[in-house]
């Protein structure tokens, strides 16, 4: 009888990805030589993107995320008014030795979208609602406008 129970016992939630495989995805995302250069940039845009969320998007987003990557999202004191996508970009380029406005959100999106392909479709939406338009591209996904009616 002992055994059957045993059976019963709800399965294991499924391993949150790692840092490595993380930076990784980041890596072949962006087309980056080393992982090293990707883990700099996740580093950098995922601190920038904790400062523009909060309440329980911000706790899930942290929790989906590897715990090095959860905790540069944790660790960031939410700004008042989120920057709108173009000004994230420009934010983050100055952080990027001889970057451009073209390789800076080269580098955002490259980490976005592999954040977004780590966490799913339905948590991506819910980070994308606490956000301005237009970081909808910046996580590799096709913005729509409103019908108008």
């Amino acid at each position: 009888m002992r055994a059957a129970r045993e059976n019963t016992a709800a399965p294991e939630p499924a391993p949150r990805t790692t840092w490595e495989a993380l930076t990784e995805a980041v890596r072949e995302a962006g087309g980056y030589p080393t992982r090293a250069q990707a883990e700099h940039l996740t580093r950098l845009v995922l601190t920038a993107l904790g400062s523009h969320l909060t309440g329980d998007e911000r706790v899930a987003l942290a929790q989906s995320l590897p715990p090095e990557a959860g905790h540069l999202i944790a660790a960031q004191i939410p700004l008042p008014h989120p920057l709108t996508a173009r000004e994230f970009v420009d934010s983050v380029s100055t952080q990027i030795p001889d970057s451009t406005p073209a390789t800076a959100r080269w580098d955002v999106s490259s980490v976005l979208t592999a954040v977004s392909t780590t966490i799913g479709p339905d948590l991506t939406d819910q980070v994308l609602s606490q956000l301005p338009r237009g970081y909808a591209l910046l996580f590799g996904r096709a913005e729509l406008a409103a019908a108008m009616a």
